[in-house]
């Protein structure tokens, strides 16, 4: 795919979360090996590309009144705090790229003058289409915190939870057309602690499994860049597919033994 003495050139597409998102990019910046890694760009998108009303009662909903509180103040903080994906960007000396979509044709035409090798997703509000999806020479690569083609859709660790698996399975996976439906680059399984041992809480396998699909993000584009990787078909006969959870599985997974915070 790449020559091995070639900076591998990526872009990278995120969303303006300080909580969890954040948790990713603090590794990332921190161990990404810069004379295997050009860093040309970072694209913060808004979260959920909807009114702050509608996401804060779709919050109030997921986590309950209590949790909700303290969530919320969490968030303040971090805003207070002025610390944000952005910031950590800009302290690695990586530029910002602003859009109000990943597929708006101006900002392909951009994309595509700077050259990318590759593009990364990470946590993306957007589906990519055909243009920016072609927008780079190797691609696009998309980080999915949950096995491939089972938890498809949105907050795969807490489907997992709720589903007893051993594991929550971080996966790197090619982007195409069809959403999470990609060749498989690499995966991670993040030990989920069971309930007969106090169970677990959705707060820190979310962060474990950002911290390490960090790294294994840096993994998977350094093989990139040298050429020893290869991408593994999914087998779409499995398939299946997760919305945001309702207030009702909350409660069934609080009932099994595991929190949320």
């Amino acid at each position: 795919m790449s020559d091995g003495d070639h900076k591998l050139r990526v872009l990278i597409v995120t969303e303006d979360d300080p909580l969890y998102v954040i948790k990713f990019f603090e590794v990332f910046f921190a161990e990404y090996p810069k004379d295997r890694f050009d860093l040309i760009g970072i694209t913060v998108d808004e979260a959920f590309h909807e009114p702050i009303t509608k996401t804060a009662r779709r919050m109030w909903g997921f986590y309950g009144p209590v949790d909700f509180v303290r969530v919320g103040m969490r968030f303040a903080m971090a805003k207070l705090s002025r610390r944000s994906i952005l910031t950590l960007a800009t302290n690695a000396g990586v530029k910002e790229v602003p859009c109000t979509s990943v597929n708006d044709p101006g900002y392909i035409e951009r994309v595509r003058a700077m050259n990318p090798d590759v593009i990364v997703s990470v946590a993306a509000p957007e589906i990519f289409k055909k243009g920016i999806l072609e927008s780079a020479r190797l691609g696009c690569v998309n980080i999915h915190s949950g096995r491939l083609p089972v938890y498809r859709g949105m907050m795969p660790n807490f489907w997992q939870l709720l589903h007893e698996e051993p594991c929550a399975t971080v996966t790197v996976h090619e982007m195409v057309e069809k959403l999470d439906a990609g060749g498989i680059l690499d995966t991670l399984e993040v030990p989920i602690r069971p309930i007969s041992q106090g169970g677990d809480a959705l707060d820190r396998l979310i962060v474990e499994t950002k911290r390490g699909g960090a790294r294994l993000m840096i993994s998977v584009l350094d093989r990139l860049r040298t050429g020893s990787i290869q991408a593994t078909p999914i087998d779409m006969s499995e398939k299946k597919y997760f919305s945001f959870p309702k207030p009702a599985d909350v409660k069934k997974l609080r009932k099994l033994g595991h929190r949320m915070l």
